[in-house]
């Protein structure tokens, strides 16, 4: 038994020296940190287990038989966060450049199997050079199954991937089907086709952090959830982000003693709106005197900035908040925002996260190129995954509610469960400019002075229209209420609405327009 022992503690060394010093020490000069050292910072002190660290390849083709890969280049296993259960994978890139093979992916599989049988958060941590071409079609083989699993774990588990290197080809799209997607400023990169490719095809000349960099990602295209400056601070990030989030769709969504009173008056909330409808202010000064402590945890904060997106706690309950800015664009809803916000409803209704919406809206983005962009197609989203979720929807309508913005904002025709308006709530089909100009368009013509018609049918209609209390008048909006008493008014309806059960008609799935 000696001599097995000592065989076992020599397999298990080689397996955890990875690539080797070498290798280990080429991966901290860029920055880096090694598989095993991203699992053991993530995780709860001393709560990892590994699984399947003797796995070896089984290739023999172009010289792989004799490339040795000590634990096939991904470390899996499971562990604590916060003393909460969650599965994991960790590619190893000083083995043979993390790349996924047959087996490799097969680990993958296995850590994801898993973590759905006992509903269990999954994060992926991503470091690898793509597909290992030496296997070919197994390889191809491995991504597709790990796809097929995204898809599956989808509104089961939630899901995050966290780029810590290079992410390319194939490999980009299970970041793409999970949850959030979270990157390292300056060490991490996704794109379908790398800077080499791209000059050879099309002849343009780009950098790998310029084409698919961790800002490129969060500004431009928004297909990073969240961006942080080094590897540290982008494990503690994700540490906050799971501990608002359930284990499972069978769990609520977790309740915390925040020590902040739900009954608190948000003294000075009246004082953040301008009296004037069209001067802008921060959306985030609002969120931050309505939930507990002030605390939130914003998503895609770089990415269709007039509307944020939010993780916050009302009572302790966790809780998704989407908010129009007006210090961007006005507020106003276009394609982005519109994609953004729309994603992440369904995330909160797949997860049974209660939803507070704070409208601030002038309608959508007009434009040639919000139109040929499909702005139509975009702005759909939103309407369908208000519609379609169940979870307890709430909204605070602050200030303008115009048109089919003021619908699509989680407006009581698309299933809210409780709307409050603001006295200096302005809900209408348009704004006052337009609407007189419309309507009183023969009494401005035929005034003696058109402007002072002008101003007097624009104060008429505000006067009649652009206030909460038509919509009052016909239960649209459920009650005016001082902004001093918003956070009780929602902490309240949230406890009322938590035994809230709605039933959908019987399909397959919807057809949702993407």
């Amino acid at each position: 038994m000696e001599a097995k022992l000592k065989e076992l503690s020599e397999k298990r060394k080689s397996v955890l020296d990875g690539g080797g010093p070498k290798r280990v020490a080429a991966q901290h000069e860029k920055g880096k940190m090694t598989a095993r050292e991203r699992i053991e910072a993530f995780l709860d002190p001393d709560s990892f287990v590994e699984l399947d660290a003797f796995v070896e390849h089984r290739a023999a083709e172009l010289g792989m038989d004799e490339v040795k890969a000590p634990g096939e280049g991904v470390v899996i296993g499971y562990g604590t966060v916060n003393g909460r259960l969650v599965y994991l994978f960790a590619q190893d890139f000083t083995v043979i450049g993390g790349s996924l093979g047959e087996m490799h992916a097969a680990k993958i599989c296995k850590a994801m199997d898993t973590a759905m049988k006992v509903g269990c958060p999954c994060i992926g941590i991503n470091d690898s050079g793509g597909a290992r071409i030496q296997e070919g079609v197994d390889a191809l083989c491995g991504y597709g199954n790990i796809f097929y699993r995204n898809t599956l774990a989808s509104g089961v588990i939630p899901q995050i991937s966290v780029i810590m290197g290079p992410c390319a080809g194939g490999a980009v799209y299970s970041p793409a089907l999970t949850d959030f997607t979270v990157m390292v400023d300056k060490t991490s990169n996704m794109f379908i086709t790398g800077p080499q490719v791209i000059k050879a095809v099309t002849g343009e000349d780009v950098t790998a952090e310029a084409l698919g960099g961790a800002l490129v990602h969060s500004a431009v295209s928004g297909v990073a959830s969240l961006m942080f400056s080094d590897e540290k601070a982008t494990i503690e990030g994700v540490r906050r982000l799971l501990s608002y989030l359930p284990q499972n769709n069978i769990e609520d969504s977790p309740l915390v003693d925040t020590g902040d009173d739900s009954a608190r008056l948000c003294s000075d909330l009246a004082n953040i709106i301008p009296d004037s409808p069209n001067k802008p202010y921060d959306v985030r000064d609002v969120i931050s005197r309505i939930f507990d402590n002030g605390d939130y945890f914003e998503l895609q904060p770089l990415y269709a900035k007039n509307i944020v997106t939010c993780f916050a706690r009302l009572g302790g309950r966790s809780v998704g908040v989407i908010a129009n800015q007006p210090n961007v664009l006005a507020g106003v809803l276009d394609i982005n925002a519109s994609d953004k916000a729309s994603r992440f409803i369904r995330f909160c209704d797949s997860f049974n996260m209660p939803i507070v919406t704070l409208t601030d809206t002038a309608g959508y983005l007009p434009g040639v190129g919000q139109e040929h962009g499909g702005v139509i197609r975009h702005g759909a989203k939103l309407l369908y995954a208000y519609s379609e979720a169940t979870v307890p929807k709430m909204n605070v309508i602050m200030r303008k509610a115009y048109g089919g913005a003021y619908i699509a904002m989680s407006s009581r025709h698309l299933g809210a469960d409780m709307v409050f308006a603001w006295p200096s709530a302005e809900i209408a089909v348009m704004g006052p400019e337009g609407a007189a100009n419309i309507i009183f368009k023969n009494e401005i013509e035929e005034a003696a002075d058109s402007a002072a018609m002008r101003k007097e049918k624009i104060q008429e209609y505000k006067d009649q229209f652009a206030n909460p209390y038509k919509a009052a008048a016909r239960g649209y909006v459920d009650d005016v209420i001082d902004p001093a008493h918003t956070r009780a008014r929602l902490a309240s309806a949230l406890a009322m609405l938590l035994g809230k059960r709605e039933s959908r008609p019987s399909k397959k799935h919807g057809n949702t327009p993407v």
